[in-house]
């Protein structure tokens, strides 16, 4: 286990997917400082600003000395933008710093994870979907959409090689 999965004692369904990116449920605030000793550098939320939370997000992540950033994703499928602003955020970070990235349960991290894996990571959809399962997602919906989102941009770029 590493340092920074290590910061994740008790949050449910902490993993790390691929190095240097860990992912879960709702953190507390003593999680806070244990991922900043850990050398994590940013915490991306992907909950609505209005869900209640016990951690005052972003204030008290930054009071931490940690960056916040908050990409809400729904609990049904949603508009492929935010799919794509997920894949951004996670593309520009995860291997430059350390990186968690939480909902509140790990099942919108494990599907929004699905099209990073697969276009940006080079895993197979079996593979997957079985991370994103370990991740915490739970929901067909939103495996879907993540799927036929990992499509649609599998085909367009396609489509841009033949061109």
């Amino acid at each position: 286990m590493s340092t920074l999965l290590d910061a994740l004692v008790g949050v449910p369904n902490a993993a790390e997917p691929v190095p240097g990116l860990v992912t879960g449920g709702q953190m507390m605030r003593q999680h806070l400082a244990a991922l900043k000793q850990a050398g994590c550098e940013l915490i991306v939320d992907c909950r609505d600003p209005m869900e209640p939370r016990p951690v005052r997000e972003p204030e008290d992540v930054v009071a931490a000395g940690l960056q916040y950033e908050c990409v809400p994703v729904g609990h049904t499928r949603g508009q492929d933008a935010t799919l794509q602003r997920v894949r951004d955020v996670l593309r520009d970070n995860v291997g430059k710093r350390k990186v968690f990235y939480h909902c509140a349960s790990g099942n919108r991290v494990g599907a929004t994870l699905i099209p990073y894996l697969m276009l940006d990571q080079g895993f197979e959809e079996e593979d997957a979907v079985a991370t994103a399962m370990r991740v915490g997602m739970r929901s067909a919906e939103l495996m879907q959409w993540a799927l036929e989102y990992v499509k649609k941009e599998t085909d367009s770029r396609k489509r841009s090689a033949t061109s």
